[in-house]
Formats: C-alpha cells, sequence, structure tokens
C-alpha cells in the first residue's frame, strides 16, 4: 500500500496513464518528474549563497553611503 492507495488501484491509475499519454509519452513524463525531483533534493541539501560584494558607486551615490553599519559618518 503506498500513501493509502492499494495495487489495483496504481494498475488502474497507470493503464489511464498510458491510455491518455501513450508509452512513448508516459516514460518522457517520467523521466522529466525524476529530474524535477533530483533538482529540488539537491536544491535542499546545497547551502544558500550570499551576495558580498559591494555595490558600485556611481556618480548619484555619496561615499558616505558606503561605510560599514555602527561607524560614524563625517558630518562637518
Amino acid at each position: 500500500m503506498i500513501g493509502g492507495l492499494g495495487v489495483w488501484e496504481l494498475v488502474i491509475i497507470l493503464v489511464i496513464l498510458l491510455l491518455i499519454f501513450g508509452p512513448s509519452r508516459l516514460g518522457d513524463l517520467g523521466s522529466a518528474l525524476g529530474k524535477g525531483i533530483r533538482g529540488f533534493r539537491k536544491s535542499l541539501k546545497e547551502p544558500d549563497e550570499i551576495d558580498i560584494t559591494p555595490p558600485k558607486a556611481d556618480n548619484k551615490t555619496k561615499e558616505s553611503e558606503f561605510q560599514a553599519p555602527g561607524k560614524p559618518t563625517d558630518t562637518k
């Protein structure tokens, strides 16, 4: 019993899927589903990447905006 479904229910579902999609498309759908599940599991295992690159200064931005937090700014 898988997820509350018995063997006969799974066989009926498989037959219906074969009638709708055909054997070749059903294989393609199965492989695509497998790749999606593998990619999802891989993304769960990998740590999140944090972008620590500082923003680029342009002519409109003041240099004082790029100082470290907690560091006093010069207001002369």
